[in-house]
């Protein structure tokens, strides 16, 4: 059994083991234990995806033109906000833009926060959380940077002196591959720190000192949401921008 298994993944590994395993056969991988193959983080992301997907089909029929509610209102506030931010930001057509943005600032934001919650744990304090999300957003600014400008893309690899190409192609490509391994270790360095501290002040003390940690932890959630959020908007301007 695996150490300090959450209940919600023991139940996964009680009833889902069967399912978990005949995955990772689909890609010859063997869990290490094949009787408890789910982890903490992978139920906890899955748990976070499936009750965010709940939350807003139920506030989708919520949705009013005439009378909106104060959720309606809150997530107006949010739109404008991240809209307003990607035109600080300097992307060209941007709109286009925030549905991701806000897909992945909210989805972040809720894996972080859930560990507020002592029963739970945030899964974005397991490294292999904010890789994937670094790699999503990877894929998404090179995929927009081909789209839009098409085979001259890669002439941001060139430099702005064509003659230094053989000595500016290799650090573009070392400074793009670094930026996923950036947003990773920022992710995860600063929810796997925040996420620690709060525990042992949690089983060290009762009220204040904990309130205290309990919402230095909330502010970490949002900030690193936010700033990894904000570093995904400069990749994508980057990418997108004729003038670069």
């Amino acid at each position: 059994m695996q150490e300090h298994e959450l209940w919600l993944t023991a139940q996964f590994n009680n009833y889902l083991a069967g399912l978990a395993n005949a995955i990772l056969g689909l890609f010859h991988i063997a869990a290490e234990n094949q009787a408890r193959p789910w982890q903490n983080w992978l139920v906890m992301e899955l748990f976070v995806f499936a009750l965010l997907l709940v939350l807003f089909a139920l506030l989708r029929t919520k949705l009013s033109v005439d009378k909106p509610g104060k959720i309606q209102h809150l997530a107006e506030v949010f739109y404008a906000f991240l809209s307003n931010t990607v035109e600080e930001a300097g992307i060209e057509h941007g709109q286009k833009f925030v549905p991701y943005f806000g897909t992945i600032f909210i989805f972040i934001l809720a894996m972080n926060l859930i560990g507020a919650i002592p029963i739970f744990e945030s899964p974005t304090m397991t490294v292999a959380v904010p890789l994937g999300l670094a790699i999503c957003t990877f894929v998404y600014y090179h995929f927009w940077g081909f789209r839009i400008q098409g085979m001259k893309y890669l002439m941001q690899f060139v430099g702005p002196i064509w003659w230094l190409f053989p000595l500016m192609i290799p650090i573009e490509i070392i400074s793009h591959l670094a930026r996923p391994f950036s947003l990773t270790l920022r992710l995860y360095a600063n929810m796997f720190a925040g996420e620690q501290v709060t525990s042992v002040f949690l089983a060290l003390t009762y009220l204040v000192v904990p309130v205290i940690f309990m919402a230095l932890h909330i502010f970490v959630a949002f900030l690193q949401a936010y700033i990894f959020t904000l570093l995904s908007m400069v990749y994508v301007r980057g990418a997108t921008a004729h003038d670069h």
